[in-house]
């Protein structure tokens, strides 16, 4: 029977004939369809021989039973042809083995799900029922996926921070390590761990010089990175001399080092030729596309040098369709950095008043749009119109606000988002309203799962300077909430018994007592030390000094009563002073109000006579006066009978 003969040539085939296989399996299918052995071996030799779509068109005729049978193979397939939702739901539903946690950590991997990559990796390392070389691979995925990690910007859930002795034996985990360095900004790290990592890879047996060349690109074209990022640009001149896109096998890393390449090589004097290089490495597909936070760095430069170009009504059209089919509104930024692109495109290349115009025109239409939001606050602040960037932010978080989505609420209450608008009111002064809108945020956040540490700690910090009682009282909750997810938060700690302290001190004396005391935390700190090295007292310090030497002269030019003397200074005091002569009380009044002033003249007297206090009055003077008519000319006859004198 076919199973039969299907075994006996599986017994005498080698492990790397599988097109024989292929072969024998056809044959077996082609007097039995429906032979399920078969369709199962046929379906691993064809991942064997990398046919994924082959291999799911054998489980599409396969059926139920096929899949069901195959479930981890079939779940595979999905993966390599980059549908990742259906193989999830697939491994969902087989038996989790190593092999099902292994193939799910790849998938959540490639589906930017880093959290839960980071978790399966961490327990297929607790179990101890790995096999042979198993520990090396988990620490290399481990360490990627929490490089991943960090470039998402989730840093709470990273789970390495130096590389060990153990890392620093194989140059794929000190690579990863090196990517993790780089994600935190630690280009000098990232630049050490980069040099190790290709030293080990040149010296590696393990590999072909085929292979060894493969893994050096990745390596440079990383290294070209940090050295761009660092300024040094003579370096990473030399390593493009290392760097051969054209063999670059994976097109998301090929078209990175184009990109990067083109940087290096000071293109942009003529942006014709920046377009051409930036599109000359076409865009790649399924598991080797680019992670989003690459993707939109190079989408961002692609449209930048597009605007160089004046294709504007290209960009409007490719950017509003991706829109249209994106939410709205949305914080993701890929999705707004479309938007920005837009509304640079709508501005054509004008800045300042101008482009503000058409900004703010299409904003009119997408009131609820961060990306256009975000251009215009920036526009105004350049300009030094902070009042306009604030009102603009208002309006469309007013918008937001009357919504009852929950995408809108989520929206509204955006870290990043909020985060803005507190820093323009901080350059304004507003402290109630930084209060007001960190409150709102942490109320929000407080009924949400996924609720940020980061603000959660600044709305508490916040409320805690408010001198209402609710105020403090919710700032006591938010930091009571950071202690009980990290006890060893001193922040938390302190923050909470700063907050409950004015309420009801018996609440917080426990507290009280697992605070370092003030004099352990200031313990090592010489400050005569830092004095002379030239550190200045604090603000306070030097405001007391100040008073002190002020109240010291107060005090020493008192009168006997108390009273101070008032210095006045010999600029103001006239030319002929004397301070042995006493002031005359009246030199401050008019010189005829004083009453040493004597008119000179008769009709002087007689105005200081009338003014004069019991006097004669004139009567004719007290008379109301009447408006003077005009009067006619006399003599000559009338006047229509004379004629006009004309010009002499």
């Amino acid at each position: 029977m076919a199973p039969q003969s299907l075994s006996s040539l599986l017994q005498r085939a080698s492990i790397d004939d599988h097109e024989e296989v292929l072969r024998s399996c056809n044959a077996a299918l082609a007097k039995s369809k429906s032979d399920p052995h078969a369709q199962h071996i046929k379906a691993v030799a064809l991942l064997k021989l990398d046919r994924y779509e082959d291999c799911l068109r054998v489980f599409e005729e396969g059926g139920d039973t096929l899949k069901k049978r195959a479930g981890l193979e079939y779940a595979y397939a999905l993966y390599k042809c980059s549908r990742l939702r259906e193989a999830t739901e697939v491994l969902s539903r087989v038996a989790s083995d190593r092999g099902a946690r292994h193939l799910e950590a790849q998938v959540t991997y490639r589906s930017e799900k880093f959290r839960r990559t980071a978790e399966l990796y961490e327990e297929l390392a607790k179990d101890h029922s790995s096999i042979h070389n198993e520990d090396n691979d988990l620490r290399i995925n481990a360490w990627a996926a929490d490089s991943q990690l960090q470039w998402k910007g989730y840093p709470e859930s990273i789970r390495h921070n130096r590389p060990t002795r153990d890392d620093l034996e194989a140059f794929e985990t000190v690579y990863n390590a090196a990517c993790l360095s780089i994600a935190k900004g630690e280009f000098g790290q990232g630049e050490m761990l980069l040099k190790r990592a290709k030293e080990l890879c040149r010296t590696s047996e393990d590999l072909t010089p085929e292979d060894r060349a493969a893994e050096l690109l990745p390596i440079a074209v990383q290294q070209l990175y940090v050295l761009i990022r660092q300024g040094k640009s003579e370096e990473a001149e030399s390593i493009l001399e290392e760097i051969s896109v054209n063999e670059i096998s994976e097109l998301s890393t090929r078209k990175i080092a184009q990109n990067n390449i083109t940087l290096v090589r000071n293109t942009t004097a003529n942006p014709f030729l920046l377009y051409k290089d930036l599109h000359a490495t076409p865009d790649s597909t399924n598991n080797d596309r680019l992670f989003n936070f690459q993707d939109n760095i190079v989408l961002g430069n692609v449209h930048s040098v597009d605007l160089l170009v004046q294709k504007y009504d290209g960009i409007i059209r490719s950017t509003s369709k991706a829109l249209s089919q994106s939410p709205y509104p949305s914080a993701e930024p890929h999705i707004n950095l479309l938007s920005v692109h837009n509304a640079a495109a709508h501005a054509q290349g004008q800045t300042g008043t101008k482009g503000l115009k058409a900004i703010l025109s299409a904003l009119e239409n997408r009131p609820k749009d961060v990306g256009l939001v975000l251009t215009a606050i920036q526009l105004y602040v350049t300009a030094g119109n902070t009042t306009s960037a604030i009102t603009t932010l208002e309006r469309s978080l007013r918008a937001l606000d009357e919504s009852n989505s929950e995408l809108d609420k989520e929206v509204r209450f955006n870290p990043g988002l909020l985060s803005v608008l507190v820093s323009l009111y901080k350059l304004e002064g507003r402290k109630l309203q930084i209060r007001s809108e960190l409150s709102k945020a942490a109320t929000y956040w407080q009924e949400r799962s996924k609720a940020p540490a980061s603000l959660f700690r600044a709305a508490a910090a916040s409320l805690l300077h408010s001198s209402d009682r609710a105020d403090l009282t919710k700032s006591g909750d938010l930091f009571k909430t950071l202690y009980q997810k990290d006890a060893s938060d001193r922040f938390a700690i302190a923050g909470y018994v700063a907050s409950q302290a004015p309420l009801d001190y018996a609440k917080i004396e426990a507290q009280v007592d697992s605070l370092p005391a003030v004099g352990d935390l200031i313990a090592d700190i010489d400050v005569s030390a830092l004095e002379s090295a030239g550190i200045s007292p604090s603000s306070s310090a030097t405001a007391a000094a100040a008073a002190a030497i002020a109240g010291a002269r107060k005090r020493s030019s008192a009168h006997k009563d108390g009273r101070a003397t008032k210095r006045i200074r010999k600029s103001r005091l006239p030319k002929d002073y004397d301070s042995s002569k006493k002031p005359d009380p009246e030199r401050w009044l008019p010189l005829r109000d004083r009453s040493t002033y004597r008119p000179k003249g008769r009709k002087s007297k007689q105005r200081a006579a009338e003014r004069t206090q019991g006097g004669v009055v004139n009567e004719k003077a007290e008379e109301p006066s009447a408006p003077v008519q005009q009067q006619k000319p006399q003599g000559g006859g009338s006047s229509k009978n004379k004629k006009k004198k004309g010009k002499r």
